[in-house]
């Protein structure tokens, strides 16, 4: 059993440069593709507000109704208030 031990040691010392060499890439292309998801959220996330302030601007003017009211009624009898 030690010797099996010993004889793993000796073959991962063998090959550390490749072991640390292929970590130290893996590692690299962690820290890439994780830039790239938070760049795409931030992009996706400035989209969509552009793309809401867009809509809900254009959709405010179009639906303005105005209203017109008579109010011959009111000032009828708010002159007959002042000539008494």
């Amino acid at each position: 059993m030690s010797q099996e031990k010993v004889d793993r040691y000796k073959e991962q010392k063998k090959n550390r440069k490749k072991i640390m060499k292929k970590e130290k890439l893996e590692r690299a292309l962690m820290k890439l593709l994780g830039g790239v998801v938070c760049a795409a959220v931030v992009v996706w996330i400035g989209y969509s507000a552009v793309h809401m302030t867009k809509t809900s601007s254009t959709d405010t003017t179009a639906e303005t109704t105005s209203y017109v009211i008579d109010t011959s009624a009111i000032d009828s009898y708010l002159q007959s208030l002042q000539t008494n």
